[in-house]
């Protein structure tokens, strides 16, 4: 069995990839982005490993011996699902194994805006807290989660995560289905409008899909409250990044905690890289599912998926 990883980086070179080769010789390479890439590299293949690269007619249509194709990730918008049923290729992802720490991720940048974190950690380091004559400083407010409201798109393994977290620190929490087929009913589901305009923090935690696409965009911000927080764990293009940086710089909204943008990584001229204020906005660089212990579940999971493929059962098969 000849596997091909084309993305071992995408797991950290922390975490260890060698049990793969329990199925088989394995062939690693630290990154594929091109097509050419991606067709010279899984020529030979019976099963390939892949995050981003692209796996369609073009870069598959020379490896014959393909059978399954393994995501590092729960996403699979680099396959063509239809090209690989068509072919008899099985396409597998890996669900949940980050949902922890992107709930987690999505309170630190919460709790880092709310509570201006980033502010008096560097007011301390300056040496400013020193010079002063008194034992405290909160020259910039900064306000509790107990009793605020917490708004949801996206009521999937995370966004449930969220919630129960949110109602630990005392929120009440609503949340809008996009699709509207949300089966969720422990919360009070709204209507757009009105997650928007009660939302004290509003977290995104919803694919991206033509529906979900800007979907908060300008005039969506503008119904929010002034001293609302925005937290993006989701996919970048979720929210207009341009609509941000205006409803921002107009203090539409008091701060806005992003882990993706529209296009990654951030370019220099997405107007979001010009704020330098992080009690207005933090980035941090889609890291959100990336603890070691997320990540070592991510391999775990594709190691999974070979093992019952090898033995003829579906596992995670997203494309049956």
């Amino acid at each position: 069995m000849k596997i091909v990883i084309l993305e071992r980086n995408s797991v950290g070179t922390d975490v260890s990839v060698d049990c793969i080769s329990d199925f088989g010789d394995v062939t690693v390479y630290r990154n594929t982005v091109t097509a050419e890439e991606v067709k010279e590299r899984v020529r030979d293949a019976d099963i390939v490993i892949a995050n981003k690269s692209p796996l369609n007619e073009e870069t598959l249509k020379d490896a014959p011996d393909v059978k399954l194709i393994c995501e590092f990730a729960t996403g699979y918008d680099n396959c063509d699902l239809a090209y690989c049923k068509k072919r008899g290729i099985k396409v597998t992802n890996v669900v949940d194994y980050s949902t922890a720490m992107v709930a987690q991720h999505t309170f630190t940048l919460a709790l880092a805006l709310s509570q201006k974190l980033i502010h008096y950690d560097n007011y301390v380091k300056s040496g400013e807290y020193s010079a002063q004559d008194r034992f405290s400083n909160f020259d910039i407010p900064f306000y509790e989660l107990e009793g605020k409201t917490w708004g949801i798109v996206g009521m999937g393994n995370i966004g449930r995560r969220v919630a129960k977290m949110a109602e630990a620190f005392g929120c009440k929490v609503i949340f809008h289905s996009i699709t509207g087929k949300s089966a969720c009913s422990a919360y009070p589901r709204v209507d757009k409008d009105t997650l928007l305009r009660e939302s004290d923090y509003l977290s995104l935690h919803c694919p991206l899909s033509d529906l979900s696409r800007n979907w908060i965009d300008g005039e969506a911000l503008k119904k929010m409250k002034k001293t609302a927080i925005l937290i993006n764990v989701a996919r970048g293009p979720v929210v207009n990044n341009k609509d941000l940086y205006e409803a921002l710089e107009a203090g539409e909204i008091q701060a806005a905690g992003l882990d993706v943008v529209e296009k990654e990584p951030l370019e220099l001229t997405n107007p979001l890289s010009g704020i330098k204020d992080s009690s207005r906005l933090i980035i941090t660089p889609h890291l959100a599912w990336a603890s070691v212990e997320a990540r070592t579940r991510c391999v775990e999971g594709a190691y999974l998926n070979i093992q019952a493929f090898l033995r003829g059962e579906d596992r995670n098969v997203v494309n049956p």
